[in-house]
């Protein structure tokens, strides 16, 4: 079994207990279920912004232990005011240290979107995700048919949520096309051996049509990369080990943020 199938098979079981401890009616009273999401898309695709999606990740499978002690609160808010585009929040506690409430957390201090960065197999975590104040989910074509990519996007389109479809491949893409996600996302980083090559966004640049907003996933780790990316189509950037690593993650994005401004400006220039 690797990692991936353990991640779904514990997932499974996870899902399962969190259904009896927190039932769907429970969750639907939430203040957040009938709140406005912020669109995803929008502001990515905005001008005054950097396309990048900072991350709050404690830990992962590949690295360990990352940054286990973050406050959620202060990097969240400097993230924003580095200048980042959006925010993805981890939820799994077993493998990556997060939690629903480091989401809870970071909508109470932020207007802004929020993606929730999780490993969704359920109907009832869309619901969750929704619940705990996310405006998008993650949707990973490698844990998922195409049947169930389709009802989970209609799902998450239906409470207000945009969808970021996540492939590492052409097929999964083909696949999946159909379900009419709001973004595609392309993980560079192999999720059967956690090998990371930024190459793997390049080369599929190409094959996503325009009408999607394309994110370019894991690996990023300069701002030429950006700018490279950026040439190729890409309009998201979803960072969190590079900041993550550092004591202070959001000062980390703040000065990543000024050197891509700054060899931006001389670009166009």
């Amino acid at each position: 079994m690797n990692i991936l199938e353990e991640i779904v098979a514990h997932k499974k079981q996870e899902v399962e207990e969190r259904k009896s401890l927190y039932p769907e009616k429970l969750l639907k009273q939430s203040i957040y279920y009938n709140s406005p999401a912020v669109s995803l898309k929008r502001y990515l695709t905005r001008p005054d912004k950097t396309g990048i999606i900072a991350e709050i990740k404690r830990k992962s499978p590949s690295k360990g232990s990352i940054n286990p002690y973050v406050s959620v609160e202060r990097t969240s808010i400097g993230y924003m005011m580095a200048g980042a585009s959006a925010l993805s929040i981890l939820t799994d506690k077993k493998f990556f240290g997060g939690s629903n409430e480091d989401l809870a957390t970071a909508r109470k201090f932020n207007f802004c979107p929020i993606l929730r960065k999780e490993f969704i197999i359920d109907p009832y975590q869309v619901i969750e995700a929704k619940s705990i104040g996310a405006d998008a989910i993650l949707l990973i074509a490698a844990i998922l048919d195409a049947k169930q990519v389709a009802s989970l996007t209609d799902q998450a389109h239906s409470l207000g949520l945009e969808v970021l479809l996540e492939i590492h491949d052409e097929g999964e893409l083909h696949q999946n096309i159909e379900a009419k996600p709001d973004c595609i996302g392309v993980n560079n980083r192999n999720l059967k051996t956690f090998e990371v090559d930024i190459e793997t966004a390049l080369q599929m640049a190409s094959q996503i049509p325009d009408q999607f907003v394309k994110v370019a996933e894991s690996g990023i780790n300069s701002p030429e990369a950006i700018l490279k990316l950026k040439k190729a189509g890409y309009q998201g950037f979803l960072m969190g080990e590079y900041f993550m690593k550092q004591s202070r993650p959001e000062r980390a994005c703040a000065d990543f943020i000024h050197q891509l401004n700054q060899k931006s400006s001389k670009i166009e220039v």
